[in-house]
């Protein structure tokens, strides 16, 4: 699904042919599929409404208006059958039900990165919630919207929860002010509590491993550091430093190349083909000798949220790797070998790394640096792949399908999908 303004456009993944077109009332800032993928919804913030369409049936459709109480994010619960709304200033969740048009009400939930958080089995939900200057944190049972459990914690400005892909452990972070990072169990107790230093910014982001057995946690410090699922304890640390030494290290760095023309094939005015092929210039990666000094960024001290320390980092489905990104090394893809807890490859790019996401099925990352081209890394090598679109197609962000076959690619204004072959084996 996409939107065009007013339009929402649903295609067919394999043909990108038009499956259905449905219009709304007002320009679309958001749109999201139900988990079964029967409904859209389509949230326009500036009216305070939502409108849900069905693929089943087209001519069904529902709107939902939040009215004076505004709209400031929506989305769908588990089941795909009740959606939520947070108003204006936070004020409350409003879960609409589509099955029985029925209304609940989740007060005081607080504006923060990360407020609202699904067990992957769909059954519980935890909501931050601010209330008298303290946090909190309420644990509601998604089939009745009852409160399950609802505890104070131990953060001064609580930025995020989230839980364990096992739905058994639920992580609460404070902001980034003070490093602290509290572990729930499901009714409520503080199962552990870590802090890795004091006096100085702390954590950017975190990321659970796919079996839950990892917990990783990026910091202002331009280090990782590895908590197990036992003792909650730490068993090591990932160090970002700009020069990799370790000549077991392998350090793919991308190099351009212009292509090369047969001066035969010259004419003028060349070919749309041609003209293309000749200002457009290719990539591809060499290995690198170690030691290799990666470009550094020194951050500017005085401003707030500076670029520096891990802003992205994400376990492979398997659990065998963690990829990361150092904002003070900002071209750099670092790949951590998780069963001998070592650094495995850096990717060293040309360009600003904007995204990086790894292949739900198998440990393969695609990654994109805000050019034309995506990059696909896997244990067999690292490849560049350049799109093959007309005019300035510049990839800002990208997302796999859950089969691992195709990828799409967004600019600011298009998207293409990139279909990958299987392996026959």
């Amino acid at each position: 699904a996409s939107c065009v303004q007013y339009r929402l456009v649903v295609r067919d993944v394999n043909t990108l042919q038009i499956r259905q077109l449905y219009t709304c009332l007002d320009q679309i800032q958001y749109i999201e599929w139900s988990s079964d993928s029967l409904f859209v919804l389509c949230a326009m913030y500036k009216r305070g409404v939502v409108q849900v369409w069905s693929l089943e049936q087209p001519d069904w459709h529902c709107k939902i208006d939040e009215g004076s109480a505004g709209l400031v994010a929506s989305c769908w619960s588990p089941d795909g059958r009740h959606i939520l709304n947070t108003t204006e200033f936070h004020l409350r969740i409003t879960v609409w039900s589509l099955c029985t048009k029925s209304v609940s009400y989740i007060k005081y939930p607080k504006a923060c990165q990360q407020g609202i958080a699904f067990t992957k089995d769909g059954r519980y939900m935890a909501v931050a919630e601010r209330r008298d200057c303290k946090d909190f944190i309420s644990i509601f049972v998604c089939s009745d919207w009852q409160l399950l459990r609802h505890f104070d914690t131990e953060t001064q400005d609580l930025f995020g929860i989230e839980w364990a892909p096992n739905g058994c452990v639920l992580a609460a972070w404070d902001t980034c002010l003070e490093y602290k990072i509290l572990l729930y169990s499901l009714d409520g107790r503080l199962l552990s509590t870590f802090r890795a230093y004091e006096w100085s910014l702390g954590i950017k982001s975190i990321a659970w491993s796919a079996s839950s057995q990892f917990l990783a946690i990026g910091s202002y410090d331009e280090k990782v550091r590895i908590l197990n699922h036992v003792t909650w304890k730490k068993i090591t640390e990932f160090e970002h430093p700009a020069t990799i030494a370790n000549t077991k290290t392998i350090v793919y760095k991308e190099v351009e190349k212009s292509p090369s023309v047969e001066t035969e094939r010259l004419s003028f005015p060349p070919t749309r083909a041609l003209a293309s092929s000749l200002f457009s210039t290719q990539s591809k990666y060499d290995i690198s000798q170690v030691p290799v000094s990666l470009q550094y960024i020194k951050p500017v001290a005085d401003r707030a949220n500076p670029k520096m320390g891990i802003g992205m980092l994400a376990f492979s489905p398997d659990n065998c790797f963690l990829a990361t990104k150092n904002d003070n090394i900002p071209n750099a893809v670092w790949i951590w070998d998780i069963q001998k807890l070592k650094l495995f490859v850096v990717l060293e790019q040309l360009c600003t790394i904007q995204c990086f996401q790894w292949d739900p099925r198998q440990p393969r990352l695609a990654v994109c640096t805000g050019n034309s081209k995506v990059y696909l890394w896997s244990p067999a090598g690292c490849v560049s792949v350049q799109v093959p679109v007309e005019g300035d197609f510049q990839i800002v962000s990208l997302s796999w399908h859950s089969s691992g076959d195709s990828v799409v690619l967004l600019s600011k204004d298009n998207f293409c999908v990139c279909y990958l072959e299987r392996e026959e084996v």
